[in-house]
């Protein structure tokens, strides 16, 4: 029988908004039972686009999980709180450094309860240093991390992605993270604390290519990267709408010099190789704009796929959904939710093993509480006592949002 590469794995999921819940939403997909954990409010995307509590952020960072209700103000949350940790294999969250020693569910605590356990902490910024106790969000980071300045144009305002781009980047490195800590695991037989910081995490994203000169030390030249840096590093416009063309090589840059019937430009000083290309990128990609403006999607599509160029055409969001590619290997798929009804979601786009994954839908509120603590060990009578307690509540409890 065909097993997912983390079958077996349970993970603790503390954390809410974005980054976390897309971090563990990739553990699930790869086969951890994923245990998330949310106040009795839900978790604050819940209620994004939804009055019931199941907007579509949440059902599609959310799916593959089961999902309980803890009252972490409660009394008595602490014993189930220590259960949940001491049979965990992963405990994720991204609570304010000075709550986290309130609950216990620091890395040393959980650590002290669970010698085997991975603890994971998302924070906006690492441990020291002026900035350590500050709150963080999307915007905040892509700020201060460079990248909206970046976005914006030179001189002007600065602008964000329009996407929650580091929230979701800092969301896959914490799951290389505890893929990565997990090996460790399996072979020192000793668990470890993981702390990924927002702010270090997306400055060395955007310092990859944009550090320039300052690379050296001391500087031999400006930072940035002249060809993402020029005005004309856009999408070009066509006869029938818009194309999005990169030719990088020189293999690439000598074809398509052939497919607009001047070879000779191969041959020409400031556009022999990457460096001197980098050097007149805004000649070289106005020069592209207007030979491209000559012909359609489909005239252009077909020369640039018989030259080995890579090229396509520019999708609105909406347009994914009928995107032949997507559409032919199935990468939606169709589930039908219980309370939310007929879903159409991503599946993974990088699967791993040859199990299928995961179909659970993502839970309503308190869906999975009884089960749960079942499985660590409560009995009948105590599950009621926590109920009544406010300190586990279940989905019949209902919830405003």
């Amino acid at each position: 029988m065909n097993r997912a590469p983390l079958d077996g794995v349970r993970v603790v999921d503390l954390s809410s908004t974005f980054m976390g819940p897309y971090c563990t939403m990739l553990l699930a997909q790869w086969g951890a039972d994923v245990v998330k954990v949310e106040p009795p409010e839900g978790d604050v995307v819940r209620a994004i686009g939804d009055s019931r509590g199941l907007g579509p952020v949440f059902l599609n960072v959310n799916r593959g999980k089961r999902g309980i209700v803890l009252d972490l103000k409660a009394d008595g949350v602490a014993e189930v709180l220590e259960r949940l940790v001491a049979g965990a294999d992963v405990v994720v969250h991204n609570l304010h450094p000075e709550v986290a020693p309130r609950l216990k569910v620091t890395g040393e605590d959980v650590l002290r309860t669970n010698a085997r356990a991975v603890h994971r902490a998302l924070r906006g910024f690492g441990r020291g240093g002026p900035y350590q106790y500050r709150s963080a969000y999307d915007d905040v980071i892509q700020a201060v991390g460079g990248m909206a300045a970046l976005q914006g144009k030179p001189g002007g305002p600065a602008e964000y992605v329009r996407t929650v781009a580091a929230d979701k980047t800092v969301g896959l490195m914490a799951a290389a993270a505890v893929l990565a800590a997990l090996h460790g695991r399996d072979a020192s037989g000793q668990g470890q604390i993981v702390e990924v910081p927002m702010l270090e995490t997306m400055a060395g994203f955007l310092l990859l290519e944009q550090q320039g000169g300052w690379v050296f030390d001391p500087p031999a030249g400006p930072v940035g990267y002249a060809r993402t840096e020029s005005p004309h590093r856009r999408p070009c416009r066509i006869k029938d709408g818009y194309l999005a063309v990169m030719i990088y090589t020189n293999p690439q840059w000598r074809a398509f010099f052939e497919a607009i019937g001047r070879p000779e430009l191969a041959a020409d000083p400031k556009y022999r190789t990457i460096r001197e290309r980098t050097e007149h990128i805004d000649e070289l990609y106005t020069l592209v704009n207007a030979e491209l403006e000559t012909r359609t999607t489909a005239e252009w599509q077909a020369e640039l796929d018989a030259r080995d160029i890579p090229a396509a055409r520019v999708n609105a969001v909406s347009d994914l959904f009928d995107d032949p590619r997507l559409t032919s290997t199935g990468f939606f798929e169709h589930v039908d939710h219980p309370v939310a009804g007929p879903l159409r979601l991503p599946r993974p786009a990088v699967p791993l093993g040859a199990a299928p994954s995961p179909v659970r839908h993502a839970p309503s509120l308190g869906e999975h509480s009884v089960e749960v603590a079942a499985e660590l060990g409560f009995a009948p009578a105590e599950i009621e006592r926590l109920l009544g307690a406010g300190v586990l509540r279940d989905a019949a409890v209902p919830t405003e949002h």
